[in-house]
């Protein structure tokens, strides 16, 4: 895909919206392989979004054990 394609499927608040689902999903330990976008960029924000969201979601696990 050209950029001048890839620009007609995202936007910076979609981008910003997808890194939000993405938090939010890492954040309540769902799985990463629920990433529910299929363009690229999307999902390269969610999955962004997912690992800080996970990091958090795994360091409160190991201070509440």
């Amino acid at each position: 895909m050209t950029p001048a394609e890839d620009n007609h499927d995202w936007s910076l608040e979609s981008l910003n919206k997808a890194y939000q689902q993405g938090y939010m999903a890492g954040l309540t330990g769902q799985p990463q392989h629920a990433q529910p976008h299929p363009v690229e960029v999307l999902a390269a924000a969610w999955e962004a979004g997912w690992d800080d969201g996970n990091e958090q979601y795994a360091l409160h696990q190991r201070r509440s054990a």
